[in-house]
């Protein structure tokens, strides 16, 4: 651990840890979680043949679920555990084959046991092709691990 580390960083990198070792969804679909900060998280997928739907396009649900992946990350940095209630997902532009996706999402409020978050996912030129808002609610007096 360097100086410049946060006890907040440390926890959320210990729950990034502690549920990618677990979670066989991510792990399989090759999703990656390369950042992690508190509130705040990073999650990465590059688009196989068997994500594209019967356009030769990549299947709405695979964005959606890099896009859950990276709001349960960035919900769950607190090491309180959080589950999704919902999400609205608007989708902006077409993803191909080969095209590799980054979903940052930020929480923006958390009142009580209730949270918003907003994912923004882009290719690799940068250019938006999904937004989500997710809405959390996170479970009394449990930890993601348990330091």
């Amino acid at each position: 651990m360097t100086s410049s580390t946060t006890p907040e960083q440390t926890l959320a990198e210990h729950a990034r840890a502690a549920m990618y070792a677990k979670d066989a969804a991510s792990v399989g679909l090759g999703i990656l979680i390369p950042v992690i900060a508190p509130g705040y998280a990073l999650a990465t997928m590059t688009i196989r043949p068997d994500m594209l739907n019967g356009f030769g396009l990549c299947h709405g649900g695979f964005i959606i679920t890099l896009a859950d992946t990276a709001f349960a990350f960035a919900c769950n940095s607190n090491n309180q555990m959080t589950l999704a209630t919902g999400l609205d997902a608007e989708f902006l532009k077409p993803v191909e084959l080969g095209d590799t996706l980054s979903a940052e999402a930020r929480v923006q409020a958390r009142a009580s046991r209730l949270g918003v978050c907003d994912v923004a996912v882009r290719n690799q030129q940068g250019v938006l092709v999904t937004l989500v808002r997710g809405r959390s609610y996170t479970v009394k007096g449990k930890q993601v691990v348990n330091l």
